[in-house]
């Protein structure tokens, strides 16, 4: 199947470049128990490439499937991109201003990875809240969203625009850290 030009069905926007097959890209491993699939790249992409366009997207409410979208949106994926579990050490980027998956900055992907995204970039309170089993040195242990992330430790990982706006908005609201009594929890 050749590549296709989209129009985002959020912004009416259509993209000068091709939208990668995303069967061309991404493999599923299904497994038996819950939450135990994932998914692997099936190519190597360079720090920064475009991964794939998320382009079957319908609005939703929030679910632990949903991806969030705006302050008080969420989509559904509608495709194998549901697949992409979490890390706290990531190589991809989900941005949600742009509808695209994206290889993290500073990281490549080789044929075979397993494929991961920081949740908390896109969630503010998680649906379902669950302890992470990413292995990694840069592990936060239960994931609950970044709103529940203290602020200096947030910012250190690739944010969306909206839970930018919301970190923001939260600090403004209750003073230089961001939580409401002033004090870390």
């Amino acid at each position: 199947m050749a590549p296709s030009r989209e129009r985002s069905i959020f912004n009416g926007s259509t993209s000068d470049s091709p939208t990668p097959d995303l069967a061309s890209r991404l493999h599923v491993e299904r497994k038996e128990g819950d939450y135990a699939s994932y998914a692997t790249t099936k190519v190597d992409l360079p720090s920064g490439a475009l991964f794939a366009r998320i382009t079957t997207a319908t609005p939703t409410k929030k679910s632990w499937s949903s991806v969030q979208v705006g302050e008080d949106s969420h989509i559904e994926l509608n495709s194998e991109l549901v697949f992409i579990n979490h890390s706290c050490d990531p190589n991809l980027v989900f941005d949600m201003a742009k509808f695209e998956v994206r290889v993290h900055e500073g990281k490549e992907l080789k044929k075979g990875d397993n494929i991961t995204f920081f949740y908390p970039s896109s969630e503010w309170n998680m649906a379902q809240p669950f302890e992470c089993s990413c292995g990694s040195e840069k592990c936060l242990g239960t994931i609950k969203g970044a709103g529940q992330i203290e602020e200096e430790v947030i910012r250190r990982f690739w944010l969306n625009e909206h839970i930018v706006k919301m970190l923001d908005a939260r600090k403004t609201k209750n003073g230089t850290n961001g939580h409401a009594n002033g004090h870390a929890n």
